[in-house]
């Protein structure tokens, strides 16, 4: 971590470097969160554990200032663990590995966590100071944000007495987020009859390479899902008879954009060498398609033995027929702010079972009723290619509350700092703002970060000035509330 020791905010950097040191994917922040604890002792700070596993620290006001209304500052513990193909990492045992680029600290082939790792550690930071001026203070950092905001979801009511609530888990430096989108899991699952015999030439086909990214953030950009393009490149030859499945994974997380699939497909001993030049052929035609937006697109294709009977043809083709019928991207944009995805869906992973497929989804909207739609057109699908189709972890949306006195109060304070107001923004990502004001509906709320790239993929990266200046506004944020 010896990358981090000259950057300035010191304090949070070191924070962030402890953070990065101890492994902390979603569900497994055990390991976290006893170290934060053992760092809230050596404070003095009180800290509990809720019903849900929350952490929640508390810090008495700045001397003077007892009585003035409480802050919580909220971030979640978990990362995404995303790494690049060719990478070993084992996420629930080694380290991140930071490194400085050219004003941007990075990780190495893999996330950085700087979602929301760079939120925590800034915490951390305003708990340990003893220089800043501030009301009581609380910190309220969730588990499992990243695979079902399951902390955020329990949280109990009345635990925390704050007034406002800071969460520290946006990535755009000079944003003030004030709505998110609500989202739900829908998941297909396809019944398949494997009946052919591992006589034959089997096949994998491997698509990698592709950017992927943040299934809220970046599902309007060009970007390919391997998941599709998998199905897209196959389909052609199993509609012929050519090939069947023996095998079919794709993608990882919920909340990420598929950046790799592989199939096992099998055909003829016979026709072996021409499947072979007809697949490279159509390959070589995908990866042209894609050359602009997607130029690290990588397709292929060796031999392989065929361990199991794979799927009969009219299996093989109910499956792949069902990941390109399936929706993916964007449904519409918001009618009243431009630029802004209002409802979209992920097709996040595909795998294959011996009788069976899963489709796992991802739908997001800023309307109920928006994301009722999407889970209505994956319903026809399931019943087009008779899947059972179950919806899970509903979380609901953050209404934007455009005359909240901390709205105005904070960009006041923005304008005077930075020259200019902030930009009052609402993300297609799901924020945990919607499930902790249905347990603190009195709460007033934004969301505001230094500006991240790339998150929920190894591309990810944080800038390093715009934590100093996300640093800076925290700071005074806490000062302007405890005096205003």
């Amino acid at each position: 971590m010896s990358s981090l020791q000259n950057l300035a905010p010191a304090p949070l950097w070191r924070h962030f470097a402890d953070i990065c040191s101890i492994p902390h994917p979603s569900r497994q922040e055990a390991a976290l969160i006893a170290h934060i604890e053992a760092f809230a002792k050596q404070q003095g700070l009180h800290h509990q554990r809720d019903h849900a596993g929350n952490l929640i620290l508390r810090k008495p006001a700045s001397p003077g200032l007892e009585h003035h209304p409480g802050v919580i500052l909220q971030s979640h513990l978990d990362m995404v663990p995303q790494k690049s193909d060719h990478s070993a990492h084992d996420f629930s045992r080694d380290p991140i590995r930071p490194q400085v680029v050219d004003g941007w600290v990075t990780a190495t082939e893999t996330t950085l966590g700087a979602d929301n790792g760079i939120g925590v550690a800034a915490i951390l930071a305003v708990m340990e100071s003893d220089d800043l001026i501030h009301g009581p203070l609380e910190a309220l950092l969730t588990v499992n944000e990243e695979a079902g905001m399951d902390g955020a979801m329990g949280l109990e009511p009345g635990i925390l007495q704050g007034k406002w609530l800071l969460n520290l888990d946006s990535e755009q430096e000079g944003e003030l987020y004030v709505g998110c989108a609500g989202g739900i899991d829908a998941t297909l699952t396809l019944p398949l009859e494997r009946g052919n015999h591992r006589e034959g030439a089997g096949f994998a086909v491997v698509i990698s390479g592709l950017a992927g990214g943040h299934s809220g953030i970046d599902i309007h950009l060009p970007r390919g899902n391997a998941n599709r393009l998998l199905a897209e490149l196959l389909l052609p030859f199993a509609e012929r008879g050519d090939l069947t499945l023996g095998g079919f994974e794709g993608g990882s997380l919920r909340n990420a954009i598929a950046r790799r699939a592989e199939a096992i497909v099998a055909t003829a001993a016979s026709d072996a060498q021409t499947l072979t030049a007809e697949l490279q052929q159509a390959a070589a035609e995908l990866q042209s398609h894609w050359a602009d937006d997607e130029p690290d697109l990588a397709i292929r294709i060796h031999r392989c033995p065929i361990e199991q009977p794979t799927l009969n043809g009219s299996s093989s083709l109910r499956l792949l027929n069902a990941i390109l019928t399936c929706p993916h991207g964007v449904f519409t944009m918001h009618p009243d702010l431009a630029g802004v995805v209002e409802t979209s869906n992920n097709l996040a992973r595909v795998t294959l079972q011996q009788d069976h497929a899963q489709l796992l989804c991802l739908a997001r909207s800023a309307r109920e009723a928006g994301r009722d739609e999407v889970c209505a057109t994956i319903g026809e699908v399931a019943k087009a290619v008779g899947a059972a189709l179950e919806l899970a972890g509903a979380y609901p949306g953050w209404t934007p509350n455009p005359s909240s006195p901390l709205l105005a109060t904070l960009n006041a304070l923005h304008t005077k700092l930075f020259g200019q107001p902030a930009e009052i923004k609402v993300i297609h990502a799901g924020l945990e703002c919607g499930l902790l004001a249905a347990a603190y509906p009195q709460w007033e709320m934004i969301s505001f970060g230094p500006t991240i790239c790339f998150p929920h993929s190894p591309s990810e990266k944080v800038e390093i000035a715009s934590v100093e200046r996300f640093w800076r506004y925290l700071c005074h944020s806490l000062e302007r509330l405890a005096t205003s």
